[in-house]
Protein backbone atom coordinates (compact mmCIF):
# COMPACT_ATOMS: atom_id res chain seq x y z
CA UNK A 1 0.00 0.00 0.00
CA UNK A 2 2.72 2.50 1.00
CA UNK A 3 4.72 1.74 -2.10
CA UNK A 4 1.40 2.79 -3.92
CA UNK A 5 0.90 6.15 -2.77
CA UNK A 6 4.55 6.92 -3.25
CA UNK A 7 4.58 5.80 -6.50
CA UNK A 8 1.37 8.11 -6.87
CA UNK A 9 2.88 10.87 -4.77
CA UNK A 10 5.83 10.71 -7.61
CA UNK A 11 3.39 10.70 -10.55
CA UNK A 12 1.42 13.48 -9.11
CA UNK A 13 4.94 15.63 -8.90
CA UNK A 14 5.91 14.73 -12.23
CA UNK A 15 2.89 16.08 -14.00
CA UNK A 16 3.08 19.27 -11.98
CA UNK A 17 6.47 19.49 -12.88
CA UNK A 18 5.92 18.99 -16.74
CA UNK A 19 3.60 21.87 -16.34
CA UNK A 20 5.78 24.20 -15.14
CA UNK A 21 8.92 23.28 -17.49
CA UNK A 22 6.17 23.92 -20.31
CA UNK A 23 5.02 27.66 -18.86
CA UNK A 24 8.98 28.82 -18.84
CA UNK A 25 8.84 29.57 -22.57
CA UNK A 26 5.41 30.65 -23.03
CA UNK A 27 4.45 32.36 -19.24
CA UNK A 28 7.73 32.83 -16.89
CA UNK A 29 6.10 34.46 -14.20
CA UNK A 30 3.07 31.83 -14.48
CA UNK A 31 6.20 29.15 -13.97
CA UNK A 32 7.48 30.84 -11.43
CA UNK A 33 4.39 30.69 -9.54
CA UNK A 34 4.10 26.84 -10.61
CA UNK A 35 7.22 25.63 -9.15
CA UNK A 36 6.62 27.71 -6.25
CA UNK A 37 3.52 25.89 -5.40
CA UNK A 38 5.19 22.63 -5.42
CA UNK A 39 7.85 23.70 -2.86
CA UNK A 40 5.32 24.80 -1.23
CA UNK A 41 2.98 21.91 -1.63
CA UNK A 42 2.06 20.54 2.25
CA UNK A 43 -1.04 18.10 0.98
CA UNK A 44 0.69 15.77 -1.48
CA UNK A 45 2.64 13.04 0.15
CA UNK A 46 6.40 13.62 0.47
CA UNK A 47 8.36 12.42 3.17
CA UNK A 48 11.79 12.89 2.04
CA UNK A 49 10.99 16.18 -0.34
CA UNK A 50 12.80 14.94 -2.85
CA UNK A 51 10.52 16.28 -5.35
CA UNK A 52 10.13 19.79 -3.90
CA UNK A 53 14.14 19.91 -4.01
CA UNK A 54 13.85 18.95 -7.62
CA UNK A 55 11.45 21.80 -8.25
CA UNK A 56 14.38 24.25 -6.01
CA UNK A 57 16.82 23.22 -8.21
CA UNK A 58 14.81 23.80 -11.46
CA UNK A 59 14.05 27.21 -9.90
CA UNK A 60 17.04 28.28 -9.58
CA UNK A 61 18.41 27.29 -12.77
CA UNK A 62 15.14 29.08 -14.50
CA UNK A 63 16.28 32.34 -12.97
CA UNK A 64 20.17 32.02 -13.53
CA UNK A 65 18.36 31.52 -17.53
CA UNK A 66 16.56 34.91 -16.98
CA UNK A 67 19.55 36.61 -14.76
CA UNK A 68 17.39 37.45 -12.02
CA UNK A 69 19.81 37.11 -8.80
CA UNK A 70 17.80 38.87 -6.36
CA UNK A 71 15.03 36.03 -6.98
CA UNK A 72 17.87 32.87 -6.13
CA UNK A 73 18.58 35.20 -2.65
CA UNK A 74 14.88 35.61 -2.04
CA UNK A 75 14.12 31.70 -2.50
CA UNK A 76 16.80 30.91 0.03
CA UNK A 77 15.24 32.93 2.41
CA UNK A 78 11.95 31.74 1.75
CA UNK A 79 12.48 27.91 2.37
CA UNK A 80 14.06 28.54 5.54
CA UNK A 81 10.72 27.32 7.05
CA UNK A 82 10.78 24.47 5.26
CA UNK A 83 14.48 23.88 6.39
CA UNK A 84 13.48 23.13 9.56
CA UNK A 85 11.58 20.01 8.56
CA UNK A 86 13.90 18.42 6.45
CA UNK A 87 17.42 16.56 6.77
CA UNK A 88 20.59 18.67 7.90
CA UNK A 89 22.69 17.19 5.19
CA UNK A 90 19.72 17.51 2.83
CA UNK A 91 19.19 21.54 3.51
CA UNK A 92 23.39 22.04 3.48
CA UNK A 93 23.23 20.79 -0.29
CA UNK A 94 19.98 23.10 -1.07
CA UNK A 95 21.93 26.04 0.42
CA UNK A 96 25.29 25.42 -1.46
CA UNK A 97 23.51 24.70 -4.39
CA UNK A 98 21.40 27.69 -4.58
CA UNK A 99 24.98 29.92 -3.94
CA UNK A 100 26.50 28.11 -7.09
CA UNK A 101 23.56 28.57 -8.85
CA UNK A 102 23.91 32.59 -8.25
CA UNK A 103 27.65 32.21 -8.93
CA UNK A 104 26.67 31.62 -12.78
CA UNK A 105 24.96 35.36 -12.84
CA UNK A 106 27.60 37.64 -14.14
CA UNK A 107 27.97 40.92 -11.95
CA UNK A 108 26.52 38.97 -8.82
CA UNK A 109 30.23 38.99 -6.63
CA UNK A 110 28.77 41.61 -4.23
CA UNK A 111 25.06 39.84 -3.76
CA UNK A 112 27.16 36.51 -3.28
CA UNK A 113 28.69 38.01 -0.44
CA UNK A 114 25.53 38.94 1.47
CA UNK A 115 23.95 36.38 0.67
CA UNK A 116 26.63 34.00 2.27
CA UNK A 117 26.86 36.24 5.42
CA UNK A 118 22.68 36.19 5.65
CA UNK A 119 22.85 32.19 5.73
CA UNK A 120 25.79 32.53 8.02
CA UNK A 121 23.74 34.63 10.39
CA UNK A 122 20.87 31.98 10.13
CA UNK A 123 22.89 29.11 10.45
CA UNK A 124 24.15 30.65 13.86
CA UNK A 125 20.76 31.01 15.09
CA UNK A 126 19.73 27.60 14.07
CA UNK A 127 23.68 26.08 15.33
CA UNK A 128 24.07 24.40 12.28
CA UNK A 129 28.18 24.20 12.49
CA UNK A 130 28.36 21.86 9.39
CA UNK A 131 26.76 24.28 6.91
CA UNK A 132 27.96 27.66 8.59
CA UNK A 133 31.50 26.38 8.27
CA UNK A 134 30.83 25.58 4.25
CA UNK A 135 29.34 28.83 3.77
CA UNK A 136 31.80 30.33 5.48
CA UNK A 137 34.66 28.77 3.43
CA UNK A 138 33.14 30.00 0.44
CA UNK A 139 32.44 33.64 2.11
CA UNK A 140 36.34 33.66 2.01
CA UNK A 141 36.85 33.17 -1.14
CA UNK A 142 34.34 35.93 -1.97
CA UNK A 143 36.31 37.98 0.21
CA UNK A 144 39.52 37.04 -1.66
CA UNK A 145 38.08 37.59 -4.93
CA UNK A 146 36.86 41.08 -3.77
CA UNK A 147 40.61 41.79 -2.62
CA UNK A 148 38.91 41.71 1.35
CA UNK A 149 42.33 40.14 2.15
CA UNK A 150 41.73 41.05 5.89
CA UNK A 151 38.89 39.77 6.06
CA UNK A 152 39.44 36.56 4.10
CA UNK A 153 42.61 35.72 6.70
CA UNK A 154 40.45 36.43 9.85
CA UNK A 155 38.09 34.56 8.45
CA UNK A 156 40.26 31.92 7.50
CA UNK A 157 42.55 31.87 10.36
CA UNK A 158 39.03 31.34 12.71
CA UNK A 159 38.00 28.40 10.39
CA UNK A 160 41.09 26.53 10.70
CA UNK A 161 40.94 26.36 14.48
CA UNK A 162 37.38 25.13 14.44
CA UNK A 163 37.91 22.36 11.64
CA UNK A 164 41.27 21.05 12.95
CA UNK A 165 39.19 20.14 16.20
CA UNK A 166 36.79 18.20 14.38
CA UNK A 167 39.39 16.70 11.69
CA UNK A 168 37.38 17.24 8.80
CA UNK A 169 40.20 16.93 6.42
CA UNK A 170 38.65 17.45 3.52
CA UNK A 171 37.13 20.86 3.99
CA UNK A 172 40.74 21.59 5.49
CA UNK A 173 42.31 21.19 2.29
CA UNK A 174 39.95 23.45 0.87
CA UNK A 175 40.44 26.12 3.65
CA UNK A 176 44.32 25.70 3.34
CA UNK A 177 43.93 26.11 -0.68
CA UNK A 178 41.97 29.39 -0.30
CA UNK A 179 44.37 30.75 2.49
CA UNK A 180 47.68 30.08 0.00
CA UNK A 181 45.83 31.80 -2.90
CA UNK A 182 45.11 34.51 0.00
CA UNK A 183 48.74 34.71 0.53
CA UNK A 184 49.97 34.81 -2.69
CA UNK A 185 47.53 37.68 -3.75
CA UNK A 186 49.45 39.17 -0.93
CA UNK A 187 52.91 38.63 -2.53
CA UNK A 188 53.63 36.42 0.59
CA UNK A 189 55.07 33.74 -1.11
CA UNK A 190 56.91 31.75 2.07
CA UNK A 191 53.29 31.88 3.63
CA UNK A 192 51.70 30.31 0.67
CA UNK A 193 54.04 27.34 0.30
CA UNK A 194 53.07 26.66 4.17
CA UNK A 195 49.58 26.54 3.30
CA UNK A 196 49.29 24.75 0.11
CA UNK A 197 51.63 21.67 1.94
CA UNK A 198 49.33 21.52 4.51
CA UNK A 199 46.99 20.66 1.89
CA UNK A 200 48.68 18.42 0.04
CA UNK A 201 49.58 16.66 3.87
CA UNK A 202 45.71 16.64 4.58
CA UNK A 203 44.97 15.63 0.85
CA UNK A 204 46.78 12.62 0.67
CA UNK A 205 45.13 11.32 4.18
CA UNK A 206 42.28 11.33 2.40
CA UNK A 207 40.70 10.20 -1.20
CA UNK A 208 40.80 13.62 -2.52
CA UNK A 209 37.96 14.65 -5.23
CA UNK A 210 39.79 15.36 -8.83
CA UNK A 211 38.82 18.90 -8.96
CA UNK A 212 40.51 19.75 -5.55
CA UNK A 213 43.69 17.99 -6.51
CA UNK A 214 43.18 19.92 -9.76
CA UNK A 215 43.38 22.76 -7.81
CA UNK A 216 46.15 21.92 -5.63
CA UNK A 217 48.13 20.82 -8.94
CA UNK A 218 47.34 24.40 -10.20
CA UNK A 219 48.71 26.24 -7.47
CA UNK A 220 51.50 24.17 -7.28
CA UNK A 221 52.49 25.29 -10.64
CA UNK A 222 52.21 28.33 -9.58
CA UNK A 223 54.29 28.72 -6.88
CA UNK A 224 56.90 26.98 -8.51
CA UNK A 225 56.99 29.34 -11.41
CA UNK A 226 57.34 32.18 -8.79
CA UNK A 227 60.85 29.83 -8.07
CA UNK A 228 61.85 29.92 -11.69
CA UNK A 229 61.41 26.12 -11.61
CA UNK A 230 59.14 26.46 -15.33
CA UNK A 231 59.76 22.63 -16.05
CA UNK A 232 58.44 21.23 -12.39
CA UNK A 233 55.20 23.98 -12.85
CA UNK A 234 54.70 22.86 -16.26
CA UNK A 235 54.12 19.04 -15.32
CA UNK A 236 51.64 20.52 -12.27
CA UNK A 237 49.75 22.94 -15.02
CA UNK A 238 49.62 19.38 -17.26
CA UNK A 239 47.95 17.47 -14.83
CA UNK A 240 45.59 20.34 -13.44
CA UNK A 241 44.42 20.69 -17.03
CA UNK A 242 44.40 17.11 -18.15
CA UNK A 243 41.86 17.16 -15.02
CA UNK A 244 39.64 19.93 -15.72
CA UNK A 245 39.64 19.16 -19.42
CA UNK A 246 38.13 15.76 -18.56
CA UNK A 247 35.46 17.16 -16.15
CA UNK A 248 34.33 19.54 -19.03
CA UNK A 249 35.51 22.53 -16.28
CA UNK A 250 36.18 24.99 -19.43
CA UNK A 251 37.21 28.02 -17.47
CA UNK A 252 39.72 26.59 -15.63
CA UNK A 253 41.02 24.33 -18.14
CA UNK A 254 41.44 27.38 -19.80
CA UNK A 255 43.25 29.07 -17.12
CA UNK A 256 45.84 26.07 -16.76
CA UNK A 257 46.37 25.91 -20.55
CA UNK A 258 47.33 29.54 -20.25
CA UNK A 259 49.67 28.82 -17.60
CA UNK A 260 51.27 25.75 -19.09
CA UNK A 261 51.96 27.95 -22.64
CA UNK A 262 53.53 30.74 -19.98
CA UNK A 263 55.66 27.78 -18.98
CA UNK A 264 56.97 26.75 -22.04
CA UNK A 265 58.31 30.73 -23.13
CA UNK A 266 59.84 31.55 -19.71
CA UNK A 267 62.16 28.17 -20.56
CA UNK A 268 62.88 29.37 -23.75
CA UNK A 269 60.93 27.13 -25.55
CA UNK A 270 58.29 29.41 -27.33
CA UNK A 271 58.27 26.92 -30.31
CA UNK A 272 56.71 24.17 -28.64
CA UNK A 273 53.50 26.38 -27.83
CA UNK A 274 52.42 25.56 -30.98
CA UNK A 275 52.13 22.24 -30.30
CA UNK A 276 49.98 22.50 -27.35
CA UNK A 277 47.70 25.19 -28.87
CA UNK A 278 47.26 22.86 -32.01
CA UNK A 279 46.25 19.67 -30.14
CA UNK A 280 43.00 18.11 -29.81
CA UNK A 281 42.49 19.17 -26.24
CA UNK A 282 44.28 22.32 -27.11
CA UNK A 283 41.80 22.96 -29.90
CA UNK A 284 38.88 23.02 -27.66
CA UNK A 285 39.99 26.61 -25.76
CA UNK A 286 40.68 28.85 -28.49
CA UNK A 287 40.07 32.72 -28.22
CA UNK A 288 41.73 36.04 -26.97
CA UNK A 289 43.77 34.88 -24.34
CA UNK A 290 45.44 31.72 -25.98
CA UNK A 291 46.04 33.61 -28.95
CA UNK A 292 47.34 36.59 -26.75
CA UNK A 293 50.03 33.80 -25.06
CA UNK A 294 50.60 32.43 -28.62
CA UNK A 295 51.70 35.85 -29.80
CA UNK A 296 54.08 36.17 -26.74
CA UNK A 297 55.61 33.17 -27.73
CA UNK A 298 56.14 34.49 -31.13
CA UNK A 299 57.61 37.12 -30.27
CA UNK A 300 60.22 36.12 -27.68
CA UNK A 301 60.96 33.45 -30.71
CA UNK A 302 61.60 36.67 -32.92
CA UNK A 303 63.57 38.13 -29.30
CA UNK A 304 61.59 41.46 -30.26
CA UNK A 305 61.23 43.68 -27.01
CA UNK A 306 59.55 46.29 -29.16
CA UNK A 307 56.31 43.61 -30.20
CA UNK A 308 56.30 42.04 -26.97
CA UNK A 309 55.77 45.59 -25.29
CA UNK A 310 53.25 46.55 -27.99
CA UNK A 311 51.47 43.10 -26.80
CA UNK A 312 51.63 44.01 -23.45
CA UNK A 313 49.00 47.37 -24.64
CA UNK A 314 47.24 45.03 -27.16
CA UNK A 315 46.22 42.60 -24.89
CA UNK A 316 45.90 44.55 -21.71
CA UNK A 317 42.91 42.26 -19.93
CA UNK A 318 44.49 39.31 -21.11
CA UNK A 319 48.16 39.99 -20.01
CA UNK A 320 48.81 43.30 -17.96
CA UNK A 321 45.38 42.66 -15.86
CA UNK A 322 46.41 39.35 -14.97
CA UNK A 323 48.41 39.13 -12.07
CA UNK A 324 50.41 35.50 -12.74
CA UNK A 325 50.62 36.31 -16.15
CA UNK A 326 52.00 39.85 -15.90
CA UNK A 327 54.76 39.26 -13.15
CA UNK A 328 56.48 36.30 -15.49
CA UNK A 329 55.32 38.63 -18.55
CA UNK A 330 57.61 41.80 -16.55
CA UNK A 331 60.30 39.62 -15.78
CA UNK A 332 60.74 37.99 -19.35
CA UNK A 333 60.92 41.54 -20.89
CA UNK A 334 63.58 42.42 -18.45
CA UNK A 335 65.66 39.24 -19.37
CA UNK A 336 64.93 40.15 -23.32
CA UNK A 337 66.08 43.86 -22.53
CA UNK A 338 69.19 42.40 -20.86
CA UNK A 339 69.96 39.93 -23.94
CA UNK A 340 69.60 42.92 -26.29
CA UNK A 341 71.78 44.97 -24.38
CA UNK A 342 74.25 42.64 -24.40
CA UNK A 343 74.26 41.51 -28.17
CA UNK A 344 74.15 45.42 -29.15
CA UNK A 345 77.43 46.32 -27.13
CA UNK A 346 79.73 43.01 -28.31
CA UNK A 347 81.32 45.05 -30.54
CA UNK A 348 82.09 48.25 -28.69
CA UNK A 349 84.53 49.42 -26.06
CA UNK A 350 83.03 52.81 -25.95
CA UNK A 351 79.95 53.92 -27.20
CA UNK A 352 77.28 56.65 -26.97
CA UNK A 353 74.24 56.13 -24.71
CA UNK A 354 72.00 57.96 -27.48
CA UNK A 355 73.22 55.35 -30.00
CA UNK A 356 72.65 52.32 -27.48
CA UNK A 357 68.79 53.81 -27.17
CA UNK A 358 68.42 54.12 -30.56
CA UNK A 359 69.48 50.64 -31.28
CA UNK A 360 67.63 49.05 -29.05
CA UNK A 361 64.60 51.43 -29.89
CA UNK A 362 63.88 52.73 -26.25
CA UNK A 363 63.75 56.09 -24.61
CA UNK A 364 66.97 57.38 -23.10
CA UNK A 365 65.82 57.64 -19.45
CA UNK A 366 65.16 53.91 -19.70
CA UNK A 367 68.46 52.71 -21.21
CA UNK A 368 70.82 54.55 -19.01
CA UNK A 369 68.40 53.31 -16.02
CA UNK A 370 68.77 49.94 -17.37
CA UNK A 371 72.37 49.86 -18.38
CA UNK A 372 72.79 51.28 -14.47
CA UNK A 373 70.71 47.95 -13.26
CA UNK A 374 72.91 45.53 -15.85
CA UNK A 375 76.49 47.09 -14.00
CA UNK A 376 75.17 47.05 -10.29
CA UNK A 377 73.91 43.53 -10.78
CA UNK A 378 77.55 42.83 -12.47
CA UNK A 379 75.79 41.70 -15.73
CA UNK A 380 77.86 44.21 -17.27
CA UNK A 381 81.21 44.89 -16.47
CA UNK A 382 81.60 48.65 -17.62
CA UNK A 383 80.66 52.36 -16.34
CA UNK A 384 78.86 55.37 -17.67
CA UNK A 385 80.38 58.18 -17.97
CA UNK A 386 77.14 60.29 -17.76
CA UNK A 387 79.08 63.74 -18.61
CA UNK A 388 79.73 62.82 -21.91
CA UNK A 389 77.17 60.51 -22.69
CA UNK A 390 79.29 57.39 -22.79
CA UNK A 391 79.21 53.66 -22.06
CA UNK A 392 83.11 52.23 -21.69
CA UNK A 393 83.07 48.45 -21.48
CA UNK A 394 85.35 46.80 -19.88
CA UNK A 395 87.16 43.74 -21.24
CA UNK A 396 86.55 40.66 -19.38
CA UNK A 397 89.46 40.05 -17.52
CA UNK A 398 91.09 36.41 -17.31
CA UNK A 399 90.75 35.13 -13.50
CA UNK A 400 93.35 33.43 -12.83
CA UNK A 401 92.57 29.73 -11.75
CA UNK A 402 95.25 28.91 -7.94
CA UNK A 403 93.18 26.15 -7.01
CA UNK A 404 93.07 24.49 -10.86
CA UNK A 405 96.71 25.16 -11.62
CA UNK A 406 97.70 23.41 -8.25
CA UNK A 407 95.56 20.25 -9.08
CA UNK A 408 97.12 20.20 -12.43
CA UNK A 409 100.54 20.23 -10.88
CA UNK A 410 100.01 17.61 -8.72
CA UNK A 411 98.18 15.62 -10.95
CA UNK A 412 101.07 15.80 -13.15
CA UNK A 413 103.76 15.24 -11.00
CA UNK A 414 101.97 12.06 -9.49
CA UNK A 415 102.45 10.79 -13.21
CA UNK A 416 105.81 11.51 -13.22
CA UNK A 417 106.64 9.20 -10.32
CA UNK A 418 104.49 6.72 -11.26
CA UNK A 419 106.82 6.31 -14.37
CA UNK A 420 109.67 6.93 -12.64
CA UNK A 421 108.77 4.14 -10.24
CA UNK A 422 108.15 1.58 -13.25
CA UNK A 423 111.49 2.44 -14.73
CA UNK A 424 113.41 1.83 -11.12
CA UNK A 425 111.22 -1.54 -10.86
CA UNK A 426 113.10 -2.59 -14.00
CA UNK A 427 116.65 -1.92 -13.09
CA UNK A 428 118.75 -5.13 -11.97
Amino acid sequence: MEVEEAAASAAIFAEMMDKARDLETTNPEGAIKAYKDIINDTITDDPTAKGRETAIYALAEFFVKLKRAQGITDLSKDLRKLFTELPKAKTAKIVRTLIEQLALIEGTHALQIEMCSDCVDWCKQEKRSFLRQRVETRLSALYLHAERFVEALELLTRLLSEVKKLDDKLLLVEIFVIECRTHYALQNVPKAKASLTAAKTNANAIHCPPLMQAEIDLWSGVLCAREKDHRTSFSYFYEAFEAYNAAEKLVKAKVAIKYMLLSKIMMGRPQETKVIIGSKSGMKYTGSEIDAMAAVAKAQEDRCLKKLEALLVQYKAELKDEPIISYHLNDLTETLLESNILRILEPYSHVELAHVAELIELPLDRTMAKLSEMILDKKLNGTLDQGVGVLIVFEAEEVRSTYGNALTTIKNTSEVLDTLYGIAKQLP
